[in-house]
């Protein structure tokens, strides 16, 4: 018999335990000036960090407003992000002959978490600091479940009770997220739901939305408490918490003796963009590097290339601090397109600073094209996608073909923050030819942005 001699060729670069970061980065002591601060929803005066005690503890809270660049990581965070980190980059060797470019694309995947997600990277870090603070409930948010299950497992892990409130369109579309969620012991609420004021103010948007699930998370920790409200996205301690997935991509690029020329993350909140790119900016800022960073996001919600940088709730109802950050309007309701977790109406203030600055590139893609670069990937690379990272394939697949047009070995380096096993009856509509693709038209922009608060204006 003849012996196979397997190739050199790398796909996947792989640290251990012991290089799981210490230190989250904090991007908020590179950024050049001041960033605008919140505002508190009643006074329109910056929001301070007593503003925060009623739903937060003070441990989240001093990460939220530190400008130390680095965090350290508490052990008992590090001792629970064992069970999943280090994640693995991988090296898209199938994807890049199918899509026959020189570039090298490369992929950080976060899919292998308990919760299938890079969401647990900061709800073990929320957990942990209000279980030390003596809290017995969190109630929080979730759009298409990630961010629900991710702060279920955790809570789970640390002994408190767990409240969620899920996106309508969401809580219909995806019944095994609702599932893992109650696995792990969590009360889950369709919202708009009759349990609060705020869901029953809502009830006439059936779809639902983020930013009414906000409002009703919002609602029960403010008037409970022993209950602090926890959310997955948009906030600095949130990014700051992600920060590990771009600090390990960091270290296995230079495993792959690459530096990426392009760095691409879908957006909603923040979170995962954050996470990924932080880390890679900081050494732009720094003149370390000349890193490109691209931000995709749904065409039916386009909160970075179509919304006003202005000051906007976070929720819809108007309980939370007025953001600096591109927004839709906060009482916006976006479509039910299947890419839950991106239909937000605003985005991380970071982020928008960013964008605001050039420094990050916003591009938004339809929901058909998004899902067909999902099969392609999957019929590539084996993973199914889940619909929010599957807009960073869309745009990783035009940035590819940009590639081999021009002829450049160009390297690209996207998060793929989440498995798709969960989104299938989104793929059989795509694979049946019964997927929407929802407009999002000027009059639409026009009624949302007329409810803006009055704050003052951002230049």
């Amino acid at each position: 018999m003849s012996e196979t001699v397997m190739s050199e060729e790398r796909v996947k670069f792989v640290l251990d335990e012991p290089d799981i970061p210490t230190h989250w980065v904090n991007l908020m002591a590179d950024l050049p000036g001041e960033a605008p601060p919140p505002l508190h929803p009643g006074t329109k005066q910056p929001a301070g960090p007593d503003d925060l005690t009623p739903i937060f503890p003070m441990g989240l809270i001093l990460q939220e407003v530190s400008a130390e660049p680095e965090v350290e990581i508490p052990e008992p965070v590090r001792e629970v992000y064992k069970l999943w980190r280090p994640t693995p980059l991988y090296r898209a060797r199938r994807l890049e002959r199918a899509l026959d470019t020189p570039a090298h694309i490369y992929y950080k995947y976060e899919g292998g978490s308990p919760p299938g997600s890079h969401k647990p990277n900061t709800a073990v870090a929320q957990v942990y600091e209000n279980a030390q603070a003596g809290i017995r409930k969190l109630a929080t948010e979730t759009g298409a479940g990630q961010w629900g299950s991710a702060l279920a497992f955790a809570c789970r892990l640390f002994g408190l009770e767990c409240e969620v409130w899920m996106v309508g369109s969401s809580y219909d579309q995806k019944p095994y997220r609702r599932s893992m969620m109650e696995a792990w012991g969590a009360t889950v609420h369709r919202s708009p739901s009759d349990v609060t004021e705020s869901g029953r103010a809502q009830a006439e948007h059936t779809t639902g939305s983020l930013g009414i699930a906000i409002s009703e998370a919002v609602e029960v920790a403010a008037q409970n408490p022993d209950t602090n409200y926890s959310l997955g996205s948009v906030l600095n301690h949130v990014l700051l918490h992600q920060t590990v997935i771009g600090q390990e991509a960091l270290a296995q690029m230079a495993m792959a003796g690459e530096e990426p020329d392009v760095v691409i993350a879908c957006v909603g909140g923040g979170s995962n963009f954050g996470g990924l790119t932080f880390p890679f900016l900081r050494r732009v800022l720094r003149g370390q590097a000349k890193t490109r960073f691209l931000a995709a996001e749904p065409a039916a919600c386009p909160t970075l290339t179509r919304g006003v940088y202005a000051y906007d709730f976070g929720d819809t109802v108007g309980l939370t601090p007025l953001m600096p950050m591109y927004t839709l309007g906060h009482d916006f309701v976006p479509p039910p397109v299947h890419a839950g977790g991106l239909r937000y109406h605003g985005d991380s203030p970071l982020v928008c600073g960013l964008v605001k600055q050039g420094l990050v590139e916003p591009r938004a893609y339809r929901q058909n094209e998004t899902f067909d670069a999902a099969v392609r990937f999957a019929r590539a690379e084996g993973i199914i996608p889940a619909p929010e990272p599957a807009h960073a394939i869309r745009a990783v697949i035009t940035e590819a073909d940009a590639a081999r047009e021009a002829g450049e070995e160009r390297v690209i380096l996207f998060g793929l923050c989440g498995h798709g096993n969960f989104d299938l009856s989104a793929y059989d509509a795509y694979l049946a030819g019964k997927l929407e693709d929802p407009e999002f038209s000027q009059a639409d922009l026009d009624t949302a942005l007329a409810h803006l608060p009055e704050a003052p204006a951002l230049v």
